[in-house]
């Protein structure tokens, strides 16, 4: 990512738990849930498409003891989909009433051998590529401010519909925050869109309650001024939504599901896999060690890339970019992370550090809307690190 200009606007977009790429992500990611509550040790490569009154699971799974036998996957989908407020035929997908196919079979033999050793700390990388972490000053979260104020705006309104506090929302939407940024800090919100489903309302209505809804929602930031565009709904009618009005698949929503465009992004996508994957496992790392390192003050941003071979515990190359802001040389940083001992990039340490494999307070499913990374239900959002990187950088 080449730096900025002092003075920019960066826009990112958000999508609902509503939207069928996500309603696909939750899907797959309750599939696996109920995988590693069965075995923690399960293999978990699990894809959702959704459309028309149709919902498809496919992908490969390897639980001891037959345990992939005993999981009721249509049961899943369907809890998903009605927890979500897909609970009305006119939708065209509803969870009592769509078509169910399961095309989920054994993991590839030839896969289960880079990945499976008889000692844990031996384990390989699940796949071949490369994944990013990324942090930046700009927000308490360390987290872009455009991507947290579109997530926050969606995850409100999502509120608001299952409360009935504004009753004729249904559940697909978008949302996307522009924010004017002066020397790498957010100054102000220029643009807000937001597309939301809804039954047949004027839309003078929608747009008048959408738009207050979402000021109180952004008036903490200070970011809004009398110059901020709305647009609300701006086709004019948004009615048709859901999986009726677009099919859906899991991993369609990467940008989303990281740091809505700032920053790189590996290719992978995180939904539906277990955590030897490291398409998303040493990508909840590498957030974690970019988060300490801007926490403890080396860098206002960091982005860390990590490249894996598959079979192969330790990492190719683990490279630093601080966009210009690091207090140390990068190289520095970057052997700190390689040599110190803080952060250990094999698959097996990563899985144990964070906790992957047996989730305490979190689930994967919670990771599938509103973004992987700013919210401090996950292991990977701590900053119990930082001091140590401070020492082995020498900074008071």
């Amino acid at each position: 990512m080449s730096k900025l200009a002092s003075s920019h606007v960066f826009t990112s977009e958000s999508v609902s738990e509503g939207h069928p790429d996500k309603v696909c992500d939750q899907i797959s990611d309750a599939i696996l849930d109920a995988c590693l509550a069965l075995d923690p040790a399960a293999h978990v490569a699990c894809e959702t498409l959704v459309t028309s009154n149709l919902t498809v699971n496919a992908g490969e799974l390897k639980l001891r003891d037959g345990g992939a036998a005993k999981i009721n996957y249509e049961q899943i989908a369907r809890g998903v989909v009605k927890d979500i407020g897909y609970v009305k035929p006119n939708l065209g997908y509803s969870y009592d009433t769509f078509n169910y196919v399961c095309g989920l079979h054994a993991q590839s033999a030839d896969i289960d051998l880079g990945v499976s050793r008889e000692e844990p700390e031996d384990q390989g990388a699940g796949d071949q590529g490369m994944m990013f972490g990324y942090a930046s000053d700009a927000t308490p979260e360390l987290m872009p401010a455009a991507i947290m104020l579109s997530h926050r705006l969606l995850a409100k309104l999502a509120e608001a519909r299952k409360s009935g506090a504004i009753a004729y929302l249904e559940p697909d939407s978008k949302a996307q925050v522009s924010i004017l940024h002066e020397d790498g800090r957010p100054r102000a919100i220029t643009s807000v869109v937001i597309s939301h489903q809804t039954q047949e309302v004027p839309l003078e209505r929608i747009r008048a309650d959408l738009t207050a809804f979402a000021t109180e929602v952004l008036r903490p930031t200070n970011l809004l001024t009398n110059e901020t565009k709305w647009f609300i709904n701006p086709t004019g009618r948004f009615v048709i939504g859901g999986p009726q009005g677009d099919s859906g698949l899991t991993g369609r929503k990467i940008i989303v599901d990281t740091y809505g465009g700032v920053g790189s992004h590996g290719g992978g996508a995180f939904s539906g896999k277990d955590p030897s994957k490291v398409d998303r496992s040493a990508a909840y790392y590498a957030r974690y060690a970019a988060k300490n390192i801007v926490a403890a003050g080396l860098a206002a941003k960091c982005e860390i890339q990590v490249a894996y071979a598959i079979g192969v515990a330790r990492p190719l190359s683990i490279n630093v970019s601080t966009f210009g802001t690091a207090r140390i040389p990068e190289e520095r940083i970057a052997q700190i992370l390689s040599e110190s001992g803080i952060f250990n990039f094999t698959p097996a340490a990563i899985v144990r550090e964070l906790g992957l494999m047996c989730p305490r307070g979190w689930c994967y499913r919670d990771t599938a809307a509103y973004g992987h990374f700013g919210r401090s239900l996950f292991p990977w959002e701590k900053t119990d690190r930082a001091e140590a990187l401070r020492d082995a950088a020498n900074l008071k």
